[in-house]
């Protein structure tokens, strides 16, 4: 038997009166318009068809009405949940009004063990948003996988066709990957004639999931038993109105600091958290965001890089994300370690199946140039630099130049194949970002190819040098065998800034879940933009060291971080600055390496190798 599950989404008290009274004071915006009609029971539902086939084990419906309308109905037009209950078809209910006013599930499903969730959906003017879609997915493939006695889930709306058959093609599209949107439209019109009729509804799964509307696309009109009741013609923005909204949007200048996706249910975010620490081999506790840290570089570590074979790539300025995709969705891991969903598409080598729970580590950054015609423009991009799981298999103890190899060949080329099917229905212009795989160099090009070509010509920010071991796999958190090395004049720590009573600047760093006062520190707030010290209590602040008047200086607020840096991490950074290891001192402690017997050895396998990849992909 399904436990019951009592939820609703959107908040509210529940109150089932026979009849609405005049002097009520709480309304909806259905009930209101139901008072203006003088109906009883929804306006169009009398001839609305009670409801459609199974899709699946999904059955779409308009609202059941509890006895209390009965009075107002003729006897076979009541339609109600009691008719569910008894045939024992019915597991879980799925509400998707705005009001609690058409039955009570308390008293009509809690008995029977049949579960109740309420969806808040405001329908008329707006497609329900992206959270609640989420949230309904989330529900019914919960309910699939503890579906053990095969029964049914109910969803219904007021008349059953919009909002519930948005909500079923969203389900449809997430546990079909490899489905079009045209496709699911079909399927849920098939089912519950004649489909979405609004044209708002079918323009936004169309931009939801990337695709372009077919022309051969064309909106149900309004079924008779809606226009029986005369209900007034709505207007809806048309497909070039909408398009220029969405150009509005992408105007708006792109910073590190958006916070992109929609929120997803706690439940699910739970549930990806400990698949990454399953997947990472991760002991319990406190659950942190899994993504390896690099270590600052200062001279004493100079020694790793003779020891262990390294590559280099530019360090990005940009916003740490880890990428968790799965066939039901793309979702991005911030360093709180919050999951948030986007639309993005990642098939498999073979173009049939879509990623099923791959993580990727990376970062986003915003590329700003000019166009064609001399305008700036700005596209974020995502690059991937490491792989931890790859279609529910971990890969984290294999070296990192075997899974820098597995990205490139199994996440980034089925992309670029499919981008080159016009045929295909999906338009990945469309997503909310790029996705590249970073380049990572041979050590011996840190000067020519890093530092005066490459650094010079990228789009986006870049403040430093990462180290990658070749050989090292990946690791949980601070990673000592990745190093990273920043310009002098952007090296930076994250101190948690608080003022004293007697106005004094307290800087801390985070000792093992205590925060520890850095004694002797302050710090300088220069430039435009900022306000007065106080407004930065209790912020994470971004700061650089200032040699000559042995001051931070507040850099930037990082939105994107809860806490500050470790003490361990923080106290490692600041003796890479004190070290001052210039880019000069860096180029010229490099070229000393790469003279080493392994380096001179491993470089020259590396460029016959590469060779053989160009002469063969030819």
């Amino acid at each position: 038997m399904i436990a019951a599950n009592y939820s609703e989404i959107g908040g509210g008290s529940c109150s089932f009166p026979r009849k609405r009274h005049l002097d009520d004071r709480t309304e909806f915006p259905e009930e209101k318009r139901q008072r203006t009609t003088d109906y009883h029971y929804p306006q169009g539902w009398l001839y609305c068809p009670s409801f459609g086939h199974e899709i699946g084990f999904i059955i779409p419906s308009k609202v059941p009405l509890s006895e209390s309308y009965n009075s107002d109905l003729p006897p076979d037009k009541r339609y109600a949940l009691k008719q569910w209950i008894t045939n024992g078809r019915i597991g879980l209910v799925i509400d998707l009004t705005n009001t609690t006013r058409y039955y009570d599930p308390n008293t009509e499903l809690r008995q029977k063990r049949i579960g109740y969730v309420k969806i808040r959906c405001s329908g008329h003017d707006s497609v329900p948003d992206n959270v609640s879609v989420n949230t309904f997915v989330d529900k019914v493939h919960q309910f699939e996988r503890e579906n053990f006695s095969k029964k049914y889930v109910l969803v219904h709306c007021t008349h059953g066709h919009n909002r519930t058959g948005f909500m079923i093609v969203h389900y449809l599209m997430r546990s079909r990957p490899m489905m079009s949107v045209t496709q699911a439209l079909k399927m849920f019109s098939d089912a519950r004639p004649p489909g979405i009729y609004k044209p708002d509804y079918i323009d936004a799964l169309y931009g939801f999931y990337n695709e372009i509307k077919p022309k051969s696309v064309i909106c149900p009109k309004t079924p008779e038993w809606k226009m029986s009741e005369n209900e007034p013609p709505r207007c809806f923005p048309s497909v070039q109105e909408n398009n220029q909204e969405e150009e509005e949007k992408v105007e708006k200048k792109m910073t590190n600091d958006d916070v992109l996706g929609d929120e997803i249910p706690y439940r699910q975010q739970l549930s990806y958290q400990k698949f990454c620490y399953e997947m990472m081999k991760i002991n319990g506790g406190k659950m942190y965001f899994p993504g390896s840290h690099p270590v600052s570089l200062d001279r004493e570590q100079f020694q790793l890089l003779r020891q262990k074979y390294y590559y280099a790539t530019w360090k990005a300025d940009g916003t740490r994300y880890m990428m968790l995709l799965t066939r039901e969705g793309c979702y991005l891991m911030d360093r709180m370690f919050r999951f948030r969903k986007v639309q993005m598409r990642f098939p498999c080598s073979d173009l049939q199946r879509l990623h099923d729970y791959t993580l990727l580590d990376g970062e986003m950054v915003v590329d700003t140039f000019l166009d064609g015609e001399k305008r700036q423009k700005q596209v974020r991009r995502y690059l991937v630099y490491d792989l931890v799981v790859i279609n529910g298999r971990s890969v984290v103890e294999r070296p990192f130049s075997e899974t820098w190899n597995i990205i490139d060949r199994e996440v980034i080329k089925p992309r670029n194949d499919e981008k080159k099917m016009k045929s295909h229905w999906y338009r990945y212009e469309m997503e909310p970002f790029g996705v590249r795989i970073k380049a990572f160099c041979l050590l011996s090009a840190l000067e020519n190819k890093i530092f005066k070509e490459l650094i010079p010509s990228l789009t986006h920010e870049a403040d430093g040098v990462i180290f990658q071991g070749w050989d090292e796999p990946y690791v949980y958190r601070a990673n000592r065998y990745l190093l990273k090395w920043k310009y002098p004049d952007m090296n930076s720590v994250d101190f948690l800034f608080e003022m004293g009573k007697d106005g004094r600047d307290m800087l801390f760093l985070n000792d093992n879940g205590r925060m520890t006062l850095m004694e002797g520190y302050s710090v300088e707030f220069r430039g435009d933009g900022w306000n007065k010290p106080e407004s930065y209590c209790g912020k994470i602040l971004e700061c650089s060291w200032d040699r000559e008047k042995e001051v931070w200086v507040a850099m930037r607020i990082r939105v994107d971080k809860d806490g500050p840096n470790g003490l361990v991490q923080g106290l490692r950074v600041i003796k890479s600055i004190m070290d001052n290891i210039t880019e000069e001192v860096l180029v010229d402690e490099i070229k000393k390496i790469i003279r080493l017997p392994m380096y001179v050895e491993r470089i020259q396998m590396d460029i016959q190798a590469a060779e053989r990849r160009r002469h063969g992909n030819r």
